[in-house]
């Protein structure tokens, strides 16, 4: 994935940047959608635009951010072709990208260190949809 749509609130906004630095670390390119600051904000604003990208096609996928990822990942998941995991550990990423092909990925700044939100994204952007009966699941989510 080499174009990543990042999007935050403020409560989500210093593991946003942390995020930003890592995946530029890795040669990713990001398209930041805001927010800029802890300054408080309202998720939608921020969050839409990103999964626009994603379904359009503009970002190969996209990773949001809040104070619980719940908000967010709602906010994504209204967005036809957007399929957006909340994901709390590597193993919840892990199953998002082989099981449901989450195309984006929500996390909670509130819940976790941002170390285990750098491994939740690493492991998400390594992991690979298994396809099989999973296909046939996503084709029922899309319909």
């Amino acid at each position: 994935m080499p174009n990543i749509a990042i999007a935050s609130d403020h409560a989500g906004y210093r593991y946003k940047e942390g995020i930003k630095e890592f995946l530029v670390s890795k040669g990713y390119h990001i398209k930041d959608f805001g927010t800029n600051s802890e300054d408080p904000v309202d998720y939608p604003e921020y969050i839409r635009p990103a999964a626009l990208a994603v379904a359009r096609g503009d970002c190969n996928g996209g990773i949001i951010l809040g104070g619980s990822g719940n908000g967010e990942a709602i906010v994504a998941n209204k967005v036809k072709g957007i399929r957006c995991a909340v994901c709390w550990n590597k193993e919840s990423a892990r199953l998002a990208r082989e099981h449901n092909d989450a195309n984006v990925i929500s996390l909670g700044q509130r819940m976790m260190s941002l170390d285990t939100a750098l491994e939740i994204v690493d492991v998400w952007l390594n992991a690979h949809f298994e396809g099989g009966r999973h296909e046939r699941r996503i084709k029922q989510i899309e319909s």
